[in-house]
């Protein structure tokens, strides 16, 4: 149960008077009643109130639950002077008074010093001024509904025409009635009794027609101590619930990126002595590499720095060795095209397309030349590792299925030889804690913070041997699917 659900149950349970007992000896409410209808008839006597349109008898089939012996259901305009809509008036820096909007009722309180002031004509004030103990309802838009009680107010305030005021006879009534109008019972009076769609409204004649419970006065002061009670309880509950949905959020991110930095640190399989080191496959790939720029397939780069021992952010097994990214890859080798010579039916990888966290690509889309942006474009081969360099993307890391394009901001890095390096390897290691981590302390720029190319390709990679590669990529597959259905 969310903490909402719980606040709405209790107060549910108050208006059907079902959250403190009945006490035979309380005066009952019918008694109540009579007194606030003798005191109306009294003020509209004095001409202090207008009289007000005659309600509709309430029949039992409008009785939507329940309620004690003790209780009474009467229309809400039956127990309050008529209903005022608010005054129409522009904010001004000065006036003659403030003017209430629905727009300065935050959280249930209202912030003075920054309400504006109005020219209200002296002979509307003395029926638009608030008085401590007001209701003001919002009538219209998305908070339609929203009450708010005016307590200790020390301005000459008037209140908005988006705003209906509501002025119990009794006060006596007011806190019950308050708690009355959080409950999930008045909510479906109002979802009911409102009109309009663009703009959904309630207007003061349908606000009167809404049935209230009214509790003797005693059971009234009962219930509303008890709620005042129990809603410290429930914010507590509120702490201790986000905080556990924090974490059940966090769980299944959480425990994949561990078991990535336990891939990328030798501790998630076992080390094979029968395995080729590490060292010999990076000979290989420096021959490769070798061949290809001889080939002019790659231009020949510079010679990368060697790796010191405060660069490596932990150890690694001994057959394992620590490389540098543009080492085992074709890394600032990104043949550049003009998006206007993409060949039709395309298919270019836009960011929106990839998901976070190694989620997958969402989809695949085949553009067509009129659909494609006409700025410039990296191509990519099949088994290219997609990396997204801006820090909201660091984690949209993917494997390319096919060749094709995408957008300069994310760079396709080519393994050079699949006998040497496991892509989906690579993949893990850019998406491991340690790499995002070290990639996240070097980006620069405001706006859109990047990581330099230059940085990314001295970035430091353990290297396993290739047939441990295989069984940890094996492993983190398996083990990602088990926390994907245990989270779910």
């Amino acid at each position: 149960m969310t903490p909402e659900q719980l606040k709405a149950s209790i107060l549910q349970y108050a208006v059907e008077g079902k959250l403190v007992k009945q006490d035979p000896n309380d005066e009952p409410a019918s008694e109540l009643l009579k007194r606030i209808e003798n005191e109306k008839a009294e003020l509209i006597r004095e001409g202090k109130i207008k009289k007000s349109k005659k309600l509709p008898a309430i029949s039992n089939d409008e009785e939507p639950f329940d309620i004690p012996d003790s209780w009474e259901w009467i229309r809400l305009g039956n127990i309050c002077e008529p209903i005022r809509y608010g005054f129409t008036s522009s904010a001004k820096d000065n006036g003659i008074s403030k003017l209430v909007r629905i727009t300065d009722i935050q959280n249930n309180n209202v912030n003075w010093n920054n309400v504006p002031f109005c020219d209200v004509p002296k002979v509307k004030l003395k029926d638009l001024q608030l008085k401590t103990n007001d209701i003001l309802i919002a009538r219209t838009g998305g908070t339609v509904g929203k009450s708010f009680v005016v307590k200790n107010i020390s301005e000459v305030a008037v209140f908005a025409s988006y705003l209906i005021r509501i002025r119990l006879i009794d006060n006596e009534l007011i806190d019950f009635v308050k708690y009355f109008l959080d409950s999930p019972y008045y909510w479906q009076m109002i979802s009911l009794k409102q009109s309009g769609t663009g703009q959904p409204n309630v207007n003061a004649t349908k606000l009167s027609e809404i049935l209230i419970p009214i509790p003797p006065i005693e059971e009234q002061k009962r219930i509303v101590a008890k709620i005042e009670k129990l809603m410290p309880l429930v914010d507590e509950y509120a702490e201790s619930y986000n905080r556990l949905q924090k974490i059940d959020n966090e769980f299944e991110d959480k425990l994949k990126q561990s078991v990535l930095q336990y891939a990328m640190e030798g501790k998630l399989v076992k080390q094979n002595p029968s395995d080729e080191p590490a060292s010999e496959l990076i000979k290989k790939i420096e021959n490769e590499k070798a061949e290809l720029v001889k080939e002019g397939k790659i231009k020949k780069s510079k010679k990368l720095p060697a790796i010191t021992d405060d660069e490596k952010p932990f150890d690694i097994p001994d057959s394992w060795e620590w490389v540098r990214l543009k080492q085992i890859t074709t890394y600032g080798n990104f043949n550049s095209i003009k998006g206007s010579s993409i060949p039709d039916n395309s298919w270019v990888v836009d960011m929106k397309d990839v998901r976070k966290n190694g989620g997958g690509f969402s989809e695949i889309v085949r553009r067509k030349s009129t659909d494609i942006y006409k700025s410039n474009k990296y191509s990519f081969n099949k088994n290219a590792v997609l990396y997204g360099k801006l820090r909201p993307y660091l984690r949209k890391v993917e494997i390319a299925q096919t060749s094709g394009f995408t957008t300069t901001e994310m760079l396709p890095i080519n393994v050079v030889d699949l006998s040497t390096l496991v892509p989906q390897y690579l993949r893990y290691a850019m998406l491991s804690p340690y790499f995002v981590n070290l990639v996240n302390d070097s980006m620069y720029g405001m706006k859109m913070p990047r990581v330099g190319t230059t940085f990314l390709a001295k970035m430091v990679v353990p290297l396993p041997p290739l047939e441990e590669q295989k069984r940890i990529v094996e492993k983190v597959e398996e083990l990602q699917s088990s926390i994907s259905n245990l989270s779910k």
